[in-house]
């Protein structure tokens, strides 16, 4: 199965701007063109949801891509499957507990090039206040003027991070599935470097 990659939390500042190499550049979401999504079985078919609210930055840096680096948060009250009843419920302690873990996260800790506008990215992925590294594969998709679009996609099980509600069948199996599927496609926005002022 192909992995995914989860990208979470609101109001993510990137710590890299000053430090980073002159061929890095720093590129902020683009919330209004991008999109946080995942899907999970439930019963016999794949149910999709999306998380409304999210925040992150990118350092790459193409000529070494090991500088490069993201962090991303996510607001997990903002997950929306079009059901509101079901989106409660996940909202609740049987779920995301979003009252005592308003946010999801991802933060980098090293990036290998693999080569044809690919990454593989391992960082810290955080759900429910459990935190796991994880390995993704992100893809470059292109440049065009001041933005830059990136995709990953990955799959991470429920059970790891204390997501265990679920619901036995009369005639076997459960209502949902343990995997969680998990797709970004990122639009990013280049931050210029602040010029610095003249003194006096």
């Amino acid at each position: 199965m192909r992995r995914k990659l989860l990208l979470p939390s609101l109001a993510v500042l990137l710590v890299l701007p000053l430090a980073a190499p002159a061929s890095a550049a720093t590129w902020e979401i683009d919330r209004a063109h991008s999109s946080v999504g995942f899907t999970v079985r439930h019963l016999v078919t794949q149910v999709p949801g999306r998380f409304n609210d999210f925040d992150g930055a990118i350092v790459h840096d193409p000529e070494n891509p090991a500088a490069s680096s993201v962090e991303l948060t996510v607001d997990a009250a903002s997950i929306d499957t079009r059901n509101d009843r079901r989106d409660n419920h996940l909202r609740s302690e049987d779920f995301l507990a979003v009252e005592q873990h308003p946010t999801l996260s991802f933060k980098s800790k090293r990036v290998a090039a693999l080569g044809d506008d690919r990454l593989a990215v391992t960082g810290d992925l955080t759900i429910r206040g459990v935190t796991k590294e994880v390995t993704v594969p992100v893809e470059i998709v292109g440049t065009m003027g001041g933005k830059m679009g990136f995709a990953t996609e990955f799959t991470v099980d429920r059970l790891d991070y204390g997501v265990r509600w679920n619901r036995a069948l009369d005639q076997g199996g459960a209502v949902l599935g343990d995997e969680v599927e998990i797709r970004l496609e990122i639009a990013a926005d280049r931050v210029e470097p602040e010029e610095s002022g003249a003194g006096g």
